[in-house]
């Protein structure tokens, strides 16, 4: 008698797990859609810059290239670590609108491809202006081997603590920053991607110093935010990750040949190769 309440009682529990179940389905599925997305990415990037790589001062081409590649890029290096954010997001407003995560997403690119065309733009400026002063034999090196060194100081501001923890609680993030609608997924997309802008700057300027066409250097970084957003030594990374900075920037100072995969430029000026 007990056995057969128990397996009715199983029964009546069964139906209450499937709505649970569902919802799992769909965020697994969103994550590994964004993981596919950034493979795809990952892809295109390789299959269009392959053979671009000049070290420090890379030519960037023109804007319209150059944005269309660098949110490429930022799929690719960026969906891995803020797809649990999505994740959560999409289990927050199913009910509501299902196509609410792909706009949030849209934002988070979004904010990433505002700072792209900023980043190009300051790169041409220092170009128009100081020309042949960046060639790699003369302030070159040391414009990237600083911009190395400055990136490490950063790891260890309090401002990069303070957008680092944003990045690292998606739940905290979400509920301060909430917003109903379409237009509010896409509001809150752009919002998250200026915590992780103000998080991974340095590391973004890092990449141009070693060679934003670069794939092992992509890597490496992609790598290092990820394990700073998503692994639970979020401390213990960030100081790892300035040491790792650190010694990039002195090694490139006093021996750039000793780096494996980086790109020494010519004798011309960086960015005119």
């Amino acid at each position: 008698m007990t056995s057969a309440v128990s397996g009715g009682e199983q029964g009546r529990d069964r139906p209450g797990l499937a709505p649970a179940l569902a919802a799992v389905r769909v965020r697994l599925a969103l994550v590994g859609f964004l993981f596919a997305l950034a493979a795809l990415a990952w892809w295109s990037t390789v299959d269009r810059m392959r053979g671009m790589d000049n070290g420090p001062g890379t030519d960037l081409g023109t804007l319209g290239w150059f944005a269309g590649v660098w949110i490429v890029m930022m799929a690719a290096m960026m969906f891995p670590s803020v797809s649990p954010t999505v994740a959560l997001y999409s289990r927050m407003t199913r009910s509501r609108s299902p196509a609410a995560p792909l706009v949030f997403t849209a934002g988070y690119l979004l904010a990433w491809g505002a700072t792209g065309v900023l980043a190009y733009g300051v790169f041409d400026l220092g170009h128009r202006l100081l020309g042949s002063q960046l060639a790699w034999n003369e302030a070159g090196r040391w414009v990237a081997g600083g911009t190395l060194v400055a990136a490490a100081a950063y790891e260890l501001a309090p401002l990069k603590h303070v957008c680092l923890a944003k990045c690292r609680s998606p739940l905290g993030f979400l509920l301060g920053a909430w917003r109903g609608g379409l237009s509010g997924a896409l509001q809150m997309g752009v919002r998250n991607g200026a915590w992780c802008i103000g998080c991974c700057w340095a590391l973004m300027a890092a990449l141009f110093a070693l060679g934003v066409m670069s794939f092992l250097w992509m890597g490496l970084v992609a790598g290092l935010i990820a394990a700073e957003k998503t692994l639970p030594w979020g401390r213990v990374v960030t100081y790892g990750t300035a040491g790792l900075l650190l010694a990039l920037g002195v090694v490139l100072l006093v021996a750039p040949d000793a780096l494996p995969g980086f790109s020494i430029p010519g004798g011309g000026p960086m960015g005119m190769h």
